[in-house]
């Protein structure tokens, strides 16, 4: 009974390890150009006291359906008053658009650079058509962004 119980409300455990579905450098160009600039090797974002989403990259069709979806970047603060995290929203056709957001490991204030990531669980026949990677930044201050990765792991 246990066994069942864990089955129907536990998370899904990949199958193996991630493997990069793609990685995006500073020769990649962002969606949103508004309040990006690239700096060395990172995108720099600095947020205007409000709430801002900013619409990094996205990836159409990338042909995954039961896995899980690692969204993963570097990132560093300086003087972010609210909060900064990784948001992941994925299309799926006919039934709308899901997300996932980093609130749990939001960043504040002025932190150097640290790994962050938030996952995305896609059940069989959920094949999205599109994924967007983004950066929330709530509040003034500005945050960095580097080795941005979409990962992807089989799931059990």
């Amino acid at each position: 009974m246990l066994a069942w119980l864990k089955s129907i409300l536990g998370v899904p455990q990949p199958a193996g390890p991630a493997q990069s579905l793609r990685s995006f450098t500073k020769s990649d160009m962002t969606i949103s150009r508004d309040s990006v600039a690239l700096e060395g090797d990172a995108w720099r974002i600095t947020g205007s006291g409000g709430s801002q989403t900013v619409r990094l990259f996205e990836i159409k069709d990338p042909g995954l359906e039961r896995c899980m979806l690692t969204y993963r970047a570097q990132m560093k603060t300086e003087g972010v008053e609210g909060k900064a995290y990784l948001e992941m929203w994925c299309g799926l056709p006919g039934r709308g658009e899901f997300f996932s957001r980093g609130l749990n490991n939001a960043v504040a204030g002025t932190k150097d650079w640290a790994s962050y990531e938030i996952p995305f669980y896609l059940k069989q026949g959920q094949r999205p058509d599109l994924i967007k990677l983004n950066l929330v930044i709530e509040g003034s201050g500005s945050a960095w962004v580097k080795d941005v990765q979409l990962l992807y792991a089989p799931l059990k």
